[in-house]
């Protein structure tokens, strides 16, 4: 499997509560103050060790994480303290953003440059400058930003990857700035992993590219909690022949990712990705499935989902099902990512670029080679997953 050499995690949102929170957390791996409890392939021998990974990224928030991470209030206090030294010294690179696909992510570490190609050098310059600067053995680029709107998917600078180069060369609007992030990653041979709901190296046109040039990508948008409890769940009411008369899903949360899907645009792609799920793995439309995400300020990053879940069985017998997830969203979040950043090396290793369909097991919207509807059953997706990990060690 992969060797053990310096890996770069360029994230898109480093002084997010993700990225915060990650960070961190690999900050205090290092020391020895914590261990691996959350992290789903801890026990995969031959990955890139958690412990050589090496951090830097953009926000359009200037501030260093330590600053950042007293912000989100995912860390204490005191694993504040204990890793301030390393996470005050990473500063985030100044963010290529655009407030017309997301108007509530405001800040003044941003890019002056207004030319899409011009952009995409700023981001390849950046790419350059941290893998020389951290003498670094590979360079994955993952996505954690905040939710962009969907521009029109079906236009023809998304399709093929030569209309986006010709759109690049002419400032086309459909091209958002998670698109410009995936393309200058795909170009520099950078794994890329798209975190989050927002269109990026999932569009035809860049999945072309990354087929072309060989390099994996990844997403879209992580399987945290409510929707992972859906791909348990909803598997076994499938197999037990229980009909879902309709599935009622709430969210509240009030961190930076919850105040940015108050804009109905951005709440408008996280849904899509989140609805999709429950109608693929039951065969059938459940026609009221109800998903809510409110931004709640005061309760921070400690989302709650709430489910309703009404069924029929035998005898036209009515029953319930109610769960009431609480947890910090950003510690559900954090291993995940790490997990994928060490999984795209080795399919880098193998030699294996495209859609990495085996990762499906860690996103809401698998992305897909040839655009057929993903599996989102978790325990099937873990077992290809798996299958595939087992296959590099044989």
């Amino acid at each position: 499997m992969a060797d053990n050499g310096r890996t770069g995690v360029a994230i898109v949102g480093l002084g997010g509560a993700v990225a915060t929170t990650a960070v961190g957390g690999v900050e205090m791996m290092k020391l020895g103050t914590v261990g691996t409890d959350g992290l789903p392939l801890a026990d995969v021998p031959g990955l890139v060790p958690y412990t050589s990974l090496v951090f830097g990224g953009w926000d359009v928030q200037g501030d260093d994480l330590a600053k950042a991470a007293h912000v989100h209030r995912v860390l204490d206090d005191r694993q504040i303290e204990a890793v301030g030294s390393a996470l005050g010294g990473i500063e985030p690179w100044a963010a290529v953003a655009d407030p017309e696909y997301c108007r509530n992510a405001r800040g003044t570490n941003l890019v002056a440059v207004a030319a899409l190609r011009d952009r995409v050098a700023h981001i390849v310059e950046d790419l350059r400058r941290f893998r020389a600067e951290q003498d670094l053995d590979q360079v994955v680029v993952v996505n954690l930003a905040s939710t962009e709107r969907w521009p029109d998917l079906t236009l023809p600078a998304l399709a093929t990857a030569e209309g986006f180069e010709k759109a690049l060369d002419v400032d086309d609007a459909a091209i958002t700035p998670g698109m410009l992030y995936a393309y200058a990653a795909i170009t520099e041979h950078c794994p890329y992993v798209n975190f989050t709901p927002s269109a990026a190296a999932d569009v035809p046109a860049l999945l072309e590219l990354a087929e072309q040039r060989g390099v994996p990508v990844a997403g879209k948008d992580g399987k945290t909690g409510q929707t992972m409890m859906k791909t348990v769940l909803a598997p076994a009411f499938r197999s037990r022949a229980l009909t879902v008369d309709g599935w009622y899903s709430t969210n509240i949360l009030g961190n930076r990712d919850g105040e940015i899907l108050d804009d109905p645009d951005s709440l408008s792609s996280k849904v899509q990705t989140k609805g999709s799920v429950l109608d693929d793995i039951l065969g059938y439309e459940v026609g009221d499935h109800v998903v809510r995400i409110d931004y709640y300020r005061p309760r921070g990053d400690e989302k709650e989902a709430w489910d309703n879940i009404d069924l029929t069985g035998f005898l036209g017998q009515r029953m319930q099902i109610k769960v009431d997830f609480m947890a910090r969203d950003s510690v559900l979040a954090a291993p995940l990512v790490l997990e994928l950043v060490r999984l795209v090396v080795e399919a880098q290793r193998r030699g294996e670029g495209g859609a990495q369909e085996q990762l499906g097991y860690f996103f809401k919207a698998p992305t897909t080679r040839d655009g057929r509807r993903p599996e989102h059953a978790l325990h099937v997706q873990e077992r290809v997953l798996r299958e595939w990990i087992s296959a590099g060690a044989a």
